[in-house]
């Protein structure tokens, strides 16, 4: 099978009706983004286990390849919310290096998922899954946030979900009272801000106002309870040196399951951001694109210390409704994030870690739709054990196990109701033919000669069916001498059961019992012609509809 590649970066496409008045709208929505993914870079590299300015690096060299390859005109790359626990959770178990590597396989699978054409595959996904890791994600998020938000005295924190409520109970006696505080006026800045002005990012006025306060009060009061960024990182204001990445078969096998987290949780997140950004910005993205640009990205930034990347909803939406129309405007981004790390570097050592916990509180908040979560909650059964399974697995467990289960749940589930709403008829006195299109008589029923049965499979013929048909027929004593199984609503059918249609002709056979198909389309007949089936039916027992059939089957029993 020949595999073509789907690979249309929207920048060349974007540059072919270019226009003086985009450019300018692009750079300054551009500049407007990079101000507003400073905070969010910087508050998510700290939170994920490393330095501030790896979040930055990400931001700066994922955000630049995801512009520059990626299929959607507006999507905003860069570290996001999302991958916070996951990334703190390889650091806490295989170091750096395991970080490193385990993003390079997930580049990896990107694009391989982008060259296989998988990308409207993941929009399948099911939306219980994606809001039950979510709203998890969020809940972890803001118990990473306690300890600098209360200012607390602890050596080192745990890494599961109720261990960290343990030791916070446990260390409640060393709260900072003015980190505290930090925090909270840092969280009230930044929910009153968009009521005086939507255009300032209130994250960002948060760490100004609060930074330029808690410097004060450090250098002229003498408050030195407040922790700043300098005080546990020191910051490199440069481009790092690529580095290798040490990869070999042991460290692959070990640390693919988490790539695959990666990978999974940057497909959904993506292609969901670039997805809502259509409807908002009225384009259409390329999907498959958006993988492979996904995957280049996570495949660069680990040579440079950095972590996952994927595309930002909050910063996209930011890039629409600033005037971002082309990915020039990611671009302009990563080059604005560069210039401030590069000129304004040093200066982020004095931002307190309370108002960075602050920040991500509100992100957290964000992601949590609790709104959804409810909302689902009136769903069918069998979504809301998707949707809680999913969550719990996320906060109690970790996100690699959420996301392997729910899938595995939601693929069950799925099945069990194709094999509900898949039905079996049975006929064997009378067959009603009214309102079919096979025929064109109203109310005409069909007498079946005697020593006659007609099956009718409603739905597709897989496994699930295949075992139900079965157990249809064992329900009746006496045994026919001919068996018409009609597909015309048969779509397709896998290869148990093409399986079980052999199981049953070779039976039949010993039986002396006639099988005769009716109303097979065209994808059905090849799969039958391409498995031999119709060689051991009968080409000539393949009919095309019920009357046909019965001319056979009566034409049989007279022999």
């Amino acid at each position: 099978m020949k595999i073509t590649l789907d690979f249309r970066p929207k920048l060349f496409q974007s540059l072919k009706s270019y226009t003086k008045e985009k450019f300018a709208s692009d750079i300054m929505a551009g500049i407007i983004v990079g101000i507003v993914a400073l905070p969010l870079a910087i508050a998510f590299g700290i939170a994920s286990g490393v330095s501030p300015e790896k979040g930055l690096i990400t931001a700066i060299i994922g955000g630049f390849m995801v512009s520059f390859l990626g299929g959607s005109a507006v999507q905003i790359g860069g570290p996001t919310g999302a991958f916070i626990i996951i990334v703190y959770g390889i650091i806490q178990n295989f170091g750096i290096e395991g970080l490193v590597i385990a993003t390079f396989l997930a580049g990896i699978l990107l694009v391989l998922m982008g060259i296989l054409k998988l990308g409207t595959v993941i929009k399948f996904i099911p939306y219980p899954i994606v809001v039950g890791f979510t709203s998890g994600i969020a809940l972890t998020i803001f118990t990473t946030q306690i300890k600098d938000l209360f200012g607390m005295t602890i050596d080192k924190i745990p890494g599961d979900f109720i261990s960290k409520w343990v030791v916070y109970a446990q260390n409640a006696g060393t709260t900072s009272w003015w980190s505290l505080l930090t925090g909270i006026l840092s969280i009230v800045i930044i929910v009153f801000t968009p009521k005086i002005s939507k255009k300032i990012p209130g994250s960002l006025v948060a760490i100004i106002v609060m930074t330029v306060i808690v410097y004060l009060l450090r250098e002229y009061a003498g408050i030195t309870g407040i922790e700043t960024i300098g005080d546990r990182f020191t910051i490199n204001a440069s481009l790092p040196q690529p580095e290798t990445i040490p990869i070999n078969m042991e460290t692959i096998n070990l640390l693919l399951p988490s790539a695959f987290t990666i990978a999974m949780l940057g497909a959904i997140e993506s292609l969901l951001s670039a997805t809502v950004a259509d409807g908002v910005a009225g384009d259409k993205h390329n999907s498959n694109t958006e993988l492979i640009a996904q995957g280049a990205a996570n495949m660069v930034v680990p040579f440079f210390g950095g972590i996952p990347v994927t595309g930002a909803i909050a910063r996209t939406m930011t890039n629409i409704n600033n005037g971002g129309r082309s990915p020039l405007a990611g671009i302009t981004h990563a080059f604005v994030l560069l210039m401030i790390l590069l000129f304004l570097g040093p200066l982020t050592k004095h931002i307190p870690m309370a108002c960075l916990a602050g920040v991500l509180i509100i992100v957290s908040y964000n992601m949590s739709e609790w709104r959804t979560f409810r909302s689902l909650l009136k769903n069918p059964k069998s979504d809301v054990m998707v949707l809680i399974v999913t969550f719990l697995l996320t906060v109690v467990l970790d996100l690699t196990v959420a996301i392997e289960i729910g899938l595995l749940l939601a693929m069950v589930l799925f099945m069990r109701r194709i094999m509900e709403t898949t039905n079996i008829y049975v006929s064997k006195d009378k067959l009603d033919l009214s309102n079919e299109s096979e025929i064109f008589h109203d109310n005409e029923t069909l007498d079946i000669p005697k020593g006659i049965e007609i099956y009718e499979i409603d739905g597709p013929f897989f496994f699930g069916i295949a075992n139900k048909f079965d157990e249809c027929m064992k329900h009746f004593g006496d045994k026919p001498k001919v068996r018409i199984i009609r597909m015309r609503k048969v779509p397709f059918m896998d290869s148990t059961g093409l399986h079980n249609l052999e199981s049953l002709c070779r039976l039949s056979a010993k039986e002396n019992i006639q099988i005769i198909l009716s109303g097979v389309n065209e994808k059905v007949r090849k799969a039958l012609m391409n498995s031999k089936m119709d060689e051991k039916i009968g080409g000539e027992n393949i009919c095309s509809n019920i009357h046909e059939a019965i001319e056979k089957a009566t034409l049989f029993l007279s022999k």
